[in-house]
């Protein structure tokens, strides 16, 4: 009977599926991005098995396949490839970079995977909202990121600003975007009315309703304050 470990049973599936990506190069067919990423796993922690410095299994690594030997697309999909490996004096990680070069020649058509196309010229957000800006300070210890979708009127309890001003409002970013705050310094950031429908859940639990509900400012403020949220 053999006891195989977890990490001992994922290499057993990155061998298996580098054998696939290696048969279907030996049968001309191009790599998927599964196929190409096991091909380059295995060969990596084969070559830290093998004592290979460092260097030079990055070197290697960036030698393995090019963009004809993969599917369309693919070189852009793994833009970074991080990989834990045994190395004699222990575990470590390597890193390699573009491990697949894109096409040396990129016409105006080529597509990549995932990626936003957006009409020319500046797209302006948030143009007919009202914009209240405001100075914040963080008093703790520690940097506190708020990201865009966020009530800012229930973020971090150690942000200093004043909180009945930010009631049902949120950073003027884009999404997927935010501001980070270092502590003991002062940031001022704009911010842009919440829309659609105003129903907030979650986030810190101060208000679970409808932003515009009657009393619903006043009762999120005096539970801020009871739950010792600066600004409040």
């Amino acid at each position: 009977m053999m006891n195989l470990s977890p990490t001992e049973m994922d290499r057993l599936v990155i061998f298996n599926a580098a054998q696939i990506a290696r048969r279907n190069m030996s049968l001309g067919i191009r790599l998927s991005h599964p196929e190409a990423v096991a091909y380059l796993t295995d060969e990596v922690m084969t070559a830290a098995r093998r004592d290979m410095g460092y260097a030079e299994i990055r070197d290697m690594a960036t030698r393995l396949l090019t963009a004809a030997d993969v599917e369309p697309g693919v070189p852009e999909m793994i833009p970074m490839l991080y990989i834990e490996c045994l190395f004699a004096e222990g575990t470590k990680v390597i890193v390699l970079f573009d491990p697949i070069a894109p096409p040396a020649e990129m016409g105006a058509d080529h597509m990549v995977p995932g990626e936003i196309v957006s009409p020319s010229g500046t797209i302006e957000m948030f143009a007919d909202l009202p914009v209240v800006t405001m100075d914040v300070v963080n008093t703790g210890d520690r940097d506190i990121q708020v990201r865009s979708h966020t009530h800012f009127f229930e973020t971090n309890r150690a942000l200093k600003f004043d909180r009945a001003a930010a009631w049902g409002m949120k950073l003027d970013r884009p999404a997927g975007t935010g501001v980070r705050f270092e502590p003991g310094v002062a940031k001022s950031v704009r911010l842009v009315p919440i829309a659609g429908d105003r129903h907030i859940r979650g986030q810190a639990g101060l208000v679970n309703g409808f932003l515009d509900a009657p009393h619903a400012r006043e009762k999120a403020l005096e539970l801020a304050r009871a739950r010792g949220y600066l600004g409040a």
